[in-house]
């Protein structure tokens, strides 16, 4: 009987059995030494293998066993340079796949793999060392990549120096033996990873002082690569000005053009500096930062904004950095978080609608997309992250305050809901630390909080802490060197500058300094080793201004206002993404570059910033008064225009 088919129609069988039956059938023939046909020869130890094995995993033995060398037709072949213990891991891998890398044997088994061509061993070793950088041993690490050709390797341990580099300089002997051009590399790398360039001024001359009588030569080369013009004005005098530096010909006129520099510097605000101006001179171009703040959303000129704004901690600076797409609803009172390449904006309010949505921001293509909704809707939402999943907590859905919680998935898209909160609170503040999620402060609808509490993911409990010793509604908390700091809010009298930090350890909140400012329902972050708070409401108008707290001198100072007066905004960070995705958040430090290479450019548009003009002066025009009078009651307060007691609670979220 004649089956009728179709002369075009193929199939093409694969059968992973079948090759990994082949795999454990030649290993089996290996061990009793079944049909071998060469001998390899290691110190005194003898392997029976086959030829057609070792040559299907390196080009090595196919260039041996094809005649290479004369071996062709040779029984037994003796390798050098080699142990009989990374031979036998080689072996192990040519006959199963399989290869077990350890601290102990990485520094023999790649350089066996790189001489003998097993390339996947090689890449797997260098995978192996990436994970294993730490401050000590990352110049070493780097220099023995170099040494067998592991280019990937090599970039990794240099980016890994440049991101450490106070604590390498610290703790690595390694440091003053490198290289004159080495160090001349990392000196003028715009990529160095440090807050003040006293730090790499200080690195070159202990570089230098290791071998002085060798290496003075280089001192003016590499202090060209040094931010002079950045230099504390007492230490350059200290340090340079007047120093055996100037009577080297070369550096003399070096640190009479970076003595200029700093003197004008500090004569004028540093605000007159332009980008297209002295800030591309070698002297002052600011190192490029490994982390951005975004500001985003949030309630100015008398109705919710979409504006972004992208702050620049090496360069100071913020930067108009794109409005969210049209099609996206201008939002308040939602929160944000960062997590692997995306900024998720997730809840809010719109003036009249309550969201559950989220929108996914990819700071690579700039594309927004829609992930799916929370189940609940939430305004004065608190967002936290830990271990790379989304919390959210409590809020308001336009009836009630919540006491519920729910996670979120980013790789999965799903939301989970967890535990209900001990007390239902909107307008809080949540953050991580430790393995825990905290949250603080808010409104349940008659006062302002000061209870505290923290989730355990491990447990799925939340457990309520030592209350704080004030009540805030509108907090903003986060974590900082291992502490909970919960700053500013409003105590249903007042809009409060003073804040407070929280010790898991021992269980206590203990008073810090008070803000320059009172504020509510602003952005707080952690960027570049400094608490930054952002915006807010004063009891009269929206902030534009922004503050840093120092936590070893217990201080607060004023750094760059942003463009936009706002509160009720959400902050993050950016971090964690290649230099071609950060510069372009950032102020440019190269003179040939245009707007285009950020992502609208320092002078970009934003929708809210004609609605704002009036704000930046401090005053509301009747205009703007007649439209808060029309806005849902949940938001009037921000503008002071009612004296009841349920307005005084709070400017957002006490008067839902």
């Amino acid at each position: 009987m004649a089956l009728c088919l179709s002369d075009s129609e193929t199939s093409m069988l694969t059968s992973p059995l079948l090759v990994d039956s082949w795999a454990s059938t030649f290993n089996d023939l290996r061990q009793r030494g079944k049909f071998c046909d060469v001998v390899i020869k290691v110190q005194d130890i003898r392997y029976p293998v086959h030829r057609l094995v070792l040559c299907a995993c390196s080009d090595y033995f196919s260039a041996l066993f094809d005649g290479g060398w004369g071996s062709g037709e040779k029984q037994e072949i003796e390798l050098s340079g080699i142990s009989p213990e990374i031979m036998t891991s080689l072996l192990n891998y040519a006959y199963t796949g399989q290869v077990i890398i350890t601290s102990q044997n990485v520094e023999e088994l790649l350089p066996a793999a790189d001489k003998f061509l097993v390339d996947y061993v090689k890449q797997k070793c260098c995978a192996f060392l990436k994970k294993q950088l730490t401050p000590l041993n990352c110049i070493g690490i780097r220099q023995y990549a170099r040494s067998f050709f592991c280019p990937k390797l090599v970039e990794a341990a240099h980016n890994f120096i440049l991101y450490n580099f106070e604590e390498v300089i610290q703790k690595s002997p390694e440091y003053l033996m490198m290289n004159f051009n080495d160090v001349h590399q990392l000196i003028s790398d715009d990529r160095l990873n440090v807050r003040l360039e006293e730090t790499v001024c200080e690195a070159v001359f202990r570089w230098i002082r290791h071998d002085k009588m060798g290496r003075i030569s280089n001192l003016c080369v590499l202090l060209k690569g040094v931010r002079m013009g950045l230099l504390d004005p007492e230490y350059f005098m200290t340090k340079l000005k007047g120093n055996f530096l100037e009577s080297m010909g070369e550096c003399r006129g070096l640190i009479k053009d970076a003595m200029k520099v700093v003197c004008d510097l500090h004569a004028y605000d540093n605000n007159t500096i332009s980008p297209h101006g002295n800030l591309f001179s070698a002297l002052i171009r600011p190192r490029l930062p490994f982390e951005i703040l975004f500001a985003i959303g949030g309630w100015s000129g008398g109705s919710p904004t979409n504006a972004i704004e992208a702050y620049d901690p090496r360069a100071e600076s913020w930067l108009n950095a794109s409005t969210i797409p049209v099609a996206d609803i201008p939002r308040a009172y939602h929160g944000v978080a960062f997590v692997k390449g995306f900024v998720y904006v997730i809840g809010g309010f719109d003036g009249v609608n309550y969201f559950n949505t989220v929108r996914r921001f990819n700071v690579a293509t700039f594309e927004w997309v829609e992930e799916p909704q929370m189940l609940h809707k939430r305004c004065y939402i608190s967002v936290a992250v830990l271990h790379n999943k989304i919390y959210a907590l409590g809020g308001m859905n336009g009836s009630d305050r919540l006491n519920s919680a729910e996670s979120y998935d980013p790789v999965h898209k799903i939301w989970t809901i967890l535990p209900d909160m001990n007390e239902s609170r909107s307008d809080s503040s949540a953050t991580s630390l430790n393995g825990r999620v905290y949250i603080a402060g808010g409104f349940n609808g008659q006062e302002c909080l000061f209870t505290a509490e923290f989730y355990d993911p491990g447990t799925s409990v939340w457990t309520r802490i030592t209350p704080m010793r004030s009540r805030r509604s509108g907090v903003s908390i986060v974590s900082f060197h291992s502490m909970v700091y919960a700053v500013g809010g409003f105590d249903g009298v007042n809009r409060l500058r003073h804040a407070e930090a929280y010790c898991p350890r021992t269980n206590t909140w203990r008073n810090i300094a008070s803000m320059n400012k009172p504020r509510s329902n602003f952005g707080i972050e952690v960027i570049d080793d400094q608490l930054l708070v952002v915006g807010g409401y004063n009891g009269h108008q929206t902030s534009w201004d922004v503050e840093a707290y120092d936590d070893t001198a217990n201080e607060w100072y004023e750094i760059k206002d942003m463009h936009i007066c706002r509160s009720a905004l959400s902050c993050c960070v950016m971090s964690g993404v290649p230099y071609d995705v950060i510069k372009r958040y950032c102020v440019p430090r190269d003179p040939t570059s245009s707007s285009r290479d950020t992502l609208d450019g320092a002078t970009s548009s934003i929708n809210a910033e004609d609605a704002v003009l009036s704000e930046r002066s401090g005053i509301t025009t009747d205009d703007e008064e007649d439209q808060v009078l029309h806005q849902p009651e949940a938001l009037r307060a921000e503008h002071d225009l009612e004296d009841s007691d349920v307005d005084e609670m709070d400017e957002s979220e006490s008067n839902l």
